[in-house]
Parts: C-alpha cells; sequence; structure tokens
C-alpha cells in the first residue's frame, strides 16, 4: 500500500512539473505591452468628381463624410504596441498612410509592417520580431459631397455619409453605418452588423448593391420612397419586412422570408440587398 502511495506521488509531482515547464515559456512570452499613438493629418486639393481610393489598414475603422469644400482632408489616429520603447520608436517609424494624388485621382494608401514589399524597400533590416506586434490605424477622411470613391477596408467599424456618386465598398469584417443619398453603389462585407439609410424619396444614380456574407442588416427607408427593391436571405436567417409600402413587382410572385421582388411608390433605381447566413430588416424611417 505504502508503495502504491508512494508511486502515485511520484507520478503527480512529475506531472506538475511538466505542466510548469509547459507554462512557464508561455507566460514568458505574454508580457504586458507597451502603446504609443500618434496622429497625422493631411490635406490634398481635389476638385469634385474625381475619384478617392482608400486602402486601410487590417485593424482599424475609416470614416467618410463629403462636405463642401475642394479639397481632402485625411486625419489619422496609428496605435502600435511592443515591450519597450524602442521597439514603439520603431513600429511608429514605419507604419502610417501615403498619398498617391494625381489631377483626377487621390490614393490613400496604408503602409506598415503587413505590407512586405513596403518593409523590404524602406525598413531593410527591420526586426522579425516586431513584424507581428499589434496595429491600427483609423481614419477620418474628408472629401467633397459629390465624389467617386474605392474602399478597402480590414477589420474595424465604417461610417460613410454624405457622398454622392460611384461607390466601390469592400469590407473584411465591420459595424458599419451608411448614410446613402444617391449615386452607384456596390458594397461587399464579409460579417457584421450594417445599417443602411436611404433619406431621399427617389434616387438619384443607378442604384444601390450591398451584400452581406454573415451578419444583420438593417435598412431604413422614407416613408415614401418610389424604387424597385430587392431583398434576399440565401441560406440561414429570414427578412422581416416591416415596410408596408412595398408590393409586389410581379402578382404571382409572393414576398417570403427569404426573398423580396418589390416596388415602391411609383418605381425606378434598383435598391438591392442580399445577406447570406443573418437576418435582414426593413422599415421606415419614422422622422
Amino acid at each position: 500500500m505504502k508503495k502504491t502511495n508512494k508511486k502515485i506521488c511520484v507520478q503527480l509531482c512529475l506531472s506538475a512539473i511538466a505542466i510548469l515547464l509547459f507554462i512557464l515559456p508561455a507566460l514568458a512570452q505574454t508580457k504586458q505591452l507597451l502603446k504609443r499613438t500618434t496622429y497625422k493629418t493631411e490635406n490634398v486639393k481635389f476638385g469634385v468628381g474625381g475619384t478617392i481610393s482608400i486602402v486601410g489598414a487590417p485593424n482599424g475603422s475609416i470614416t467618410i463624410e463629403g462636405w463642401r469644400k475642394n479639397e481632402v482632408e485625411i486625419s489619422a489616429e496609428i496605435e502600435v504596441q511592443a515591450e519597450t520603447e524602442a521597439d514603439l520608436a520603431q513600429l511608429a517609424a514605419v507604419n502610417g498612410f501615403v498619398i498617391d494624388p494625381t489631377a483626377v485621382s487621390v490614393s490613400i494608401i496604408s503602409v506598415g509592417t503587413n505590407d512586405k514589399n513596403y518593409m523590404k524597400r524602406n525598413a531593410k533590416n527591420f526586426p522579425k520580431k516586431l513584424l507581428l506586434m499589434p496595429v491600427r490605424i483609423d481614419y477620418k477622411i474628408k472629401v467633397p459631397a459629390y465624389s467617386d470613391l474605392e474602399i478597402d477596408g480590414g477589420r474595424g467599424d465604417f461610417d460613410l455619409s454624405n457622398v454622392e456618386g460611384s461607390m466601390r465598398i469592400n469590407f473584411l469584417e465591420t459595424n458599419a453605418k451608411l448614410k446613402l443619398i444617391g449615386g452607384a453603389i456596390a458594397g461587399a462585407f464579409g460579417s457584421g452588423d450594417i445599417n443602411v439609410e436611404i433619406p431621399a424619396r427617389s434616387w438619384r444614380g443607378r442604384g444601390v448593391d450591398i451584400q452581406l456574407i454573415k451578419g444583420t442588416m438593417n435598412v431604413s427607408l422614407p416613408q415614401n420612397l418610389n424604387a424597385d427593391f430587392d431583398a434576399s436571405v440565401l441560406r440561414a436567417g429570414r427578412i422581416e419586412n416591416g415596410y408596408a409600402k412595398l408590393e409586389p413587382r410581379e402578382e404571382r410572385v409572393k414576398f417570403t422570408e427569404k426573398s423580396i421582388a418589390a416596388k415602391a411608390g411609383s418605381g425606378g433605381a434598383r435598391l438591392s440587398f442580399m445577406v447570406g447566413d443573418g437576418d435582414l430588416k426593413i422599415f421606415a424611417d419614422k422622422r
């Protein structure tokens, strides 16, 4: 009996030692990281009707607002994290954005440790241990109200308001607020909650096509909308239609929880919304 107890004690001790040997290196690697936030603002003279391209960081928000000035204003909040102040200084020196302006376009491109080609050109001896350190860039951008937009974002909030033009929007993961007033809108979102507001009764432009792979999409429509309206949920989830003035475009094609092909008012531009997995909620603006 004593030999059995002694054997059990030895096994427990060996197990405890093995656990400690596994945990201690992990604890050594989870040091508290320091943070540094820097701010950068640039202004570019730019007339209405041009194209503004924005390549966001892998992590970070993008807010775009239309205004009456003939210029683009870019304000960025850049946050880096590392174990030492010296490491923070190195990260802050290479992470940020560059601007490529022409007579008819402006490109705003995020650069830094996530871009291998950029690092090869601009930081050849950069420490490898810093390449995976957390970096975040949050943008607030003001553009002429009549502009075309090309937006590529990673993970972060997205807010668009008061811009009319041709727009292509791609975002990997986001909670988005889109206040759309006109133009030709094509938006593709990977996951998140997408809130779309269409305040005008009649759409000025070719139409809207917004797609969400996974999440919830809320669509707010004006009380007396004139448009052709399509909504669909492809797999799991359902459409919740709280807009009473939608009528089937064809009498034989009834509304379902997965598909709506409707006409609102006297019809007009095509407004199309699609969710892969999730809910699509349609309601009337009460204002």
